[in-house]
This record gives structure tokens, C-alpha cells and sequence, in this order.
């Protein structure tokens, strides 16, 4: 356990320039903490992991619920303010920055939280709500809120949050590995200008119907 998060936050902070660095990281304690409160839960041992993880979380700024489920290669870049809730789901190679919201939308009991997938970007200060499903391969772009399914090799961006132009492959790229949070495309004014397009071409046929007559 100790080796697998020390080699994810050396595989992904290029900022990092040795192993000894590892052991200031907010987010290594943040999981070393996580791994051994979350086996706690497992064993119904609610108030122990409970007191693991808000211990965790006075000392790094991160707050995990002992009952999410988080899978290998889980990185939080710059982690202070996170929160993830106790039904979220995460999957492997997963990369998530400061302010980042894994929570629920009300006080419902069962799945309330997100599960997010496999080589997963989620930017800065994104809220992810609610018992929806975020697929394989997916960028959230930084401040958006994500209310709905999102497919896989898919970006979002927005608030609320809509799909991106282009597309994520899994054979190309794997969006927790590319930390660009700057150059995605506004959905809102790629339709705008679709729009405007769609105007400019009806102006011309309207003027080479007028210049026929």
C-alpha cells in the first residue's frame, strides 16, 4: 500500500524531485489515512474510522468519508478543500484537484454520491453531484458542476456542465495523465457558432435568390 501511493504521486506531480518529498504531501497522508479507515468501516467499526478520517482531515484539508470506495492510482493534486462522500465510487488512475466536490444532493440514504471511472481528470473547484456516473476516459473541465451521466472519452465543461467538443480515446489518451484545464472548448460557444455559421449561409442564398431575380 505504502509503495503504490508513493510511486502514483511520483508518476504524477512532475513538480516532485525526490521520493523523500512524497511524505509532505498532503494527499499521501490524505490516502494512507483513507486505506486504513476505510478497512475500519468495512468491519463496522464506524466511530474508529470516522475518528481516522476527521483526524486525516484537520492535518491535510482533505476529507474522505471512511465508506468511499477508491480504487489504485488515486492522486489529489493540491488537495486542500476536497470532499468526497461516504457512497462515492472511484476507479483507477484518477486525478483530482484543489476545491473538487464528490457529494450528494440531498439527504437520501443508499447511493447519494458519484462513481466515477477509470483515467479520470476532475479540475479545479468541480462539483460532481449526486448517485449519477461519470464513464472511463472523461476531463471535467475546472469549475463545472456535473449533474448528469457523463459517457466515456467524453469532456465536460460549464454550469451546469455540458459535453465539449472532441473526444477522449483510451488507445490516445488517458485525460488523469493530461493536467490542460485551460484549453477546453466552451460548448455554449461552439453552438453559438454553429449559429452564426447557419446565418451567414442563409444570407447568401437569400442574396443569390435575390441577384437570380
Amino acid at each position: 500500500m505504502l509503495k503504490d501511493e508513493i510511486r502514483t504521486i511520483m508518476e504524477k506531480d512532475p513538480a516532485i524531485k525526490s521520493i523523500a518529498e512524497v511524505f509532505l504531501y498532503s494527499s499521501f497522508w490524505a490516502m494512507i489515512f483513507h486505506r486504513f479507515a476505510h478497512k475500519l468501516y468495512r468491519k463496522h467499526m464506524f466511530f474508529a474510522a470516522r475518528f481516522v478520517s476527521q483526524v486525516s482531515r484537520f492535518f491535510t484539508g482533505i476529507e474522505i468519508h471512511p465508506g468511499a470506495k477508491i480504487g489504485k492510482g488515486f492522486f489529489i493534486d493540491h488537495g486542500m478543500g476536497v470532499v468526497i462522500g461516504e457512497t462515492c465510487e472511484i476507479g483507477d488512475n484518477v486525478l483530482i484537484y484543489q476545491g473538487v466536490t464528490l457529494g450528494g444532493t440531498g439527504k437520501d440514504v443508499g447511493k447519494r454520491h458519484p462513481t466515477i471511472g477509470n483515467n479520470v481528470l476532475v479540475g479545479s473547484g468541480a462539483k460532481i453531484l449526486g448517485p449519477i456516473k461519470i464513464g472511463d476516459n472523461v476531463k471535467v473541465g475546472a469549475g463545472s458542476v456535473v449533474l448528469r451521466n457523463v459517457p466515456s472519452n467524453s469532456t465536460v465543461v460549464g454550469v451546469p456542465a455540458r459535453r465539449a467538443g472532441g473526444s477522449c480515446m483510451v488507445n490516445k489518451e488517458n485525460p488523469s495523465d493530461t493536467i490542460d484545464q485551460i484549453r477546453i472548448s466552451d460548448p455554449v460557444q461552439v453552438e453559438f457558432n454553429k449559429i452564426i455559421s447557419k446565418l451567414n449561409r442563409l444570407e447568401k442564398k437569400i442574396k443569390n435568390m435575390e441577384e437570380k431575380k
